[in-house]
């Protein structure tokens, strides 16, 4: 790929996370500060980040625990940081969602609970219900992640199997009033589903989740299914007078960062168009759609006449059947590689937390000669693909990318690029 088409599509994207920086968003969405304690709760991939912040625009005295993943801690002085794993839960998350619930012990009607929540928290607040076990809902995670299903599928199926998800957090905290700051990285910005919306509650019941696992075929653990079958431990409803008073704000978004993208690229004199914020399915059937129309701009100048840079976010999923190593948004850009192979196109795809999959990259780059590339390194980028393998392609070709923690979560960012 050419330097100049890399270092555009990397100032989109920084221009992305700039947009979603915590400082900036929290200082704008401030709550009142009360007449009694202010207890700072959270969990996310951005969580230290955002208490951090929180530290830094509070004007009041505050305390507070928050968890976030293995490595994305922040020093804080007067906030906790606790560490666990993800995407599959351990024993030090059960110990996370412990502390949560100590913290906001025995508040009263003059107190404010500030609860910071963005992606990633699902995983990182293990909560095992009844006489399930970490164990059992590890599993839970890990044929959720296999499925193929969209996060919106499940996370409706975690809130029934948690003891904290699905807005029993916030119903621990009554009498104290809750407001929650939320970091969206699920596609349509529903602030439910961040997390599975530890301080949120939802419509959602146990028997739609039910119906979930048959219509989306989850093969889930034994214990969990018979726990589902039940009615012991149900989510709190939107209506419990235990959430009256409570407030919700999106205070980042993928809609927003995409829109900071784009006029990124207007400032360097690249015309860009936003396709969508929320765009879900099998990653690799996106990248299909994403190749279609850079064929049709590329040879028809429509939809979109050149040169012009193709915008999208949303969170697209894989349904894992080979054995590789990789993530959504490399599985997208390889199988976009090899559907528009030879087209004059450079790409770049990522999370926007700096992290997709289980390795240390954020996403990939990739253009219409990646391919031919990697053909001649010895490998075959279709049988990458098929093995789930995206993230050997681009560790060979030398175009993984790699800028870290940071520090937010808007789910993933595709940027198209064709001059």
């Amino acid at each position: 790929m050419k330097p100049d088409d890399k270092e555009f599509l990397a100032d989109l994207f920084r221009a992305a996370i700039e947009a979603a920086d915590p400082e900036n968003a929290l200082r704008a969405n401030l709550p009142g500060v009360p007449r009694g304690r202010t207890v700072v709760i959270g969990a996310g991939k951005g969580a230290a980040q955002l208490a951090a912040a929180f530290e830094r625009v509070w004007p009041a005295r505050l305390e507070g625990v928050v968890v976030t993943r293995y490595g994305y801690a922040v020093p804080c002085e007067r906030i906790r940081v606790l560490e666990a794993a993800h995407p599959v839960p351990d024993a030090a998350g059960l110990k996370a969602t412990q502390a949560l619930f100590e913290a906001v012990q025995d508040l009263t009607e003059d107190d404010l609970v500030v609860a910071l929540i963005c992606g990633g928290g699902s995983a990182l607040l293990p909560s095992p219900p009844g006489a399930l076990t970490l164990e059992d809902e590890a599993m839970l995670n890990e044929a959720l992640l296999v499925s193929g299903a969209p996060i919106s599928v499940m996370n409706a199926i975690r809130k029934q199997v948690s003891g904290i998800k699905g807005g029993r957090l916030a119903a621990a905290c009554h009498p104290a009033r809750v407001v929650t700051l939320v970091v969206s990285d699920v596609p349509g910005d529903d602030p439910a589903q961040i997390a599975s919306g530890p301080t949120i509650p939802d419509e959602t019941d146990r028997a739609q989740a039910r119906k979930l696992v048959k219509a989306w075929g989850i093969a889930l653990p034994p214990r969990v299914a018979a726990w589902l079958e039940d009615d012991a431990g149900l989510a709190p409803l939107p209506s419990d007078p235990v959430f009256s008073g409570n407030e919700v704000r999106v205070i980042a978004s993928a809609s927003l960062s995409l829109e900071a993208a784009a006029a990124r690229a207007a400032s360097l004199g690249v015309p860009a168009v936003i396709l969508s914020d929320s765009i879900e399915g099998e990653a690799r059937d996106v990248a299909r759609v994403h190749a279609a129309i850079v064929r049709e701009v590329a040879r028809r100048g429509r939809p979109f006449s050149r040169p012009t840079v193709i915008l999208s976010g949303g969170e697209t999923t894989v349904t894992i059947k080979g054995g590789g190593k990789g993530g959504r948004n490399t599985e997208f850009l390889l199988s976009l590689a090899l559907a528009a192979e030879g087209v004059g196109f450079a790409a770049i795809a990522a999370d926007t937390d700096g992290i997709d999959g289980s390795e240390d990259n954020a996403g990939a780059f990739a253009d219409g000669l990646s391919m031919e590339r990697l053909r001649k390194l010895g490998w075959d980028p279709a049988a990458l693909l098929a093995n789930n393998d995206a993230w050997t392609a681009f560790h060979h070709l030398d175009e993984l990318f790699v800028p870290g923690p940071t520090g937010t979560n808007v789910n993933d960012f595709r940027a198209v690029l064709i001059r």
